[in-house]
């Protein structure tokens, strides 16, 4: 029987993040001059266990859909973004537009990831770090009540 993992597993690649895909039937996408033109996206979803995932409009998979009319549901063929191996995308360089490899560095006190360029990649607008503890939302609840005075 396969061995479950168990414990957080670290990606460096995030929800939220630019992609390329670097491998797979993406990779192999071609314009109208018969130019290879690797598709770029953004990350929809992680999943760091099985190393997968989901970047939107890439792999898109058709569903067939039954229909449940207590839930309001129609029936029909949906299309989905499919899970993808998260060895066939790499990050874009904020610099160069082009496929780089990712490193972490401390700078500033702070552990950031960094490209192989140098160039500092910013933090996904809606990542995992941007969770506001009980704390700041009573700081802000309190701003707001000092200023409707």
């Amino acid at each position: 029987m396969k061995e479950v993992k168990k414990g957080t597993i670290r990606s460096k690649i995030k929800k939220g993040d630019t992609v390329v895909f670097i491998a797979g039937k993406e990779y192999a996408r071609f314009d109208n001059n018969g130019n290879r033109n690797p598709y770029k996206g953004e990350v929809m979803a992680v999943d760091t266990r099985k190393g997968k995932v989901k970047v939107a409009g890439a792999a898109i998979a058709k569903k067939h859909r039954k229909a449940v009319p207590q839930m309001n549901i129609e029936g029909g063929i949906v299309e989905l973004e499919a899970w993808v191996s998260i060895s066939n995308v790499s990050l874009l360089d904020p610099k160069t537009r082009k496929p780089t490899r990712i490193k972490y560095e401390v700078r500033d006190g702070k552990k950031v990831r960094v490209a192989v360029s140098g160039e500092l990649i910013p933090e996904p607008a809606h990542g995992a770090n941007t969770r506001r503890k009980s704390s700041d939302n009573e700081t802000v609840n309190e701003t707001k009540t000092d200023s409707e005075k």
